[in-house]
C-alpha cells in the first residue's frame, strides 16, 4: 500500500511540474522592410576619358549609425541604385557582408573621388572584413555584377549630388 501511495504521489507531483513547466510559444517580432529612399544622384566616369559609365539614385550613409547599418537587413536594391558611405576623414576602412542579404560590389573611393580598389561580390551574411587598400573618404555598395559590367578600373572617378 506505501509502494502505491509514493507512486501516485510522485506521479501527481511529475503532472504538477510538467503542467507548469509550459513552454513558452515562441515569439516572432515583425519588422517593416527597410526600403531605399533617394538622398542624391551618382554619375561614375571612366579615368581617361571622362565618358559616363552609370547614373545612380544614392541613399547617403554619414552618420555612426548609417554607416554601421547601411544595406543590413534589406532584401534587395533595384540596378539603378546604391548607397554611398561619406566619412569625416580619409582613412582605412573595412566592410563586411553580416546580415546584409544580397550580394554587392563595394567601391572605395579616395577624397578626391577617385575610385582606389574594387571588392567584386561579396558574398551575403559573411563577416569577412573586406579592407581598403589605401586610405578612403568614400565608399560605394553596389549590386554585385555592377563594376563588371561598367568595366570599373582604379582611376576611374564619380562625382555625386545631394537632392535634400
Amino acid at each position: 500500500m506505501k509502494r502505491v501511495f509514493y507512486f501516485l504521489l510522485i506521479f501527481t507531483a511529475v503532472l504538477f511540474i510538467s503542467g507548469s513547466c509550459k513552454q513558452e510559444a515562441k515569439k516572432s517580432v515583425s519588422t517593416a522592410p527597410v526600403t531605399f529612399t533617394k538622398e542624391g544622384t551618382l554619375s561614375v566616369y571612366r579615368a581617361e576619358s571622362d565618358t559616363l559609365l552609370a547614373e545612380l539614385d544614392i541613399e547617403i550613409a554619414e552618420s555612426d549609425y548609417e554607416t554601421q547599418t547601411g544595406l543590413m537587413y534589406r532584401e534587395s536594391m533595384e540596378q539603378n541604385q546604391g548607397m554611398l558611405f561619406i566619412f569625416p576623414e580619409e582613412a582605412y576602412h573595412s566592410f563586411y557582408m553580416k546580415n546584409t542579404r544580397f550580394p554587392l560590389d563595394i567601391i572605395y573611393i579616395d577624397k578626391d573621388l577617385m575610385v582606389t580598389s574594387i571588392v567584386k561580390d561579396a558574398q551575403p551574411m559573411n563577416e569577412a572584413g573586406l579592407p581598403s587598400e589605401v586610405p578612403v573618404m568614400y565608399v560605394l555598395e553596389v549590386n554585385a555584377g555592377l563594376a563588371d559590367h561598367w568595366k570599373l578600373s582604379k582611376g576611374d572617378s564619380i562625382s555625386y549630388i545631394r537632392i535634400n
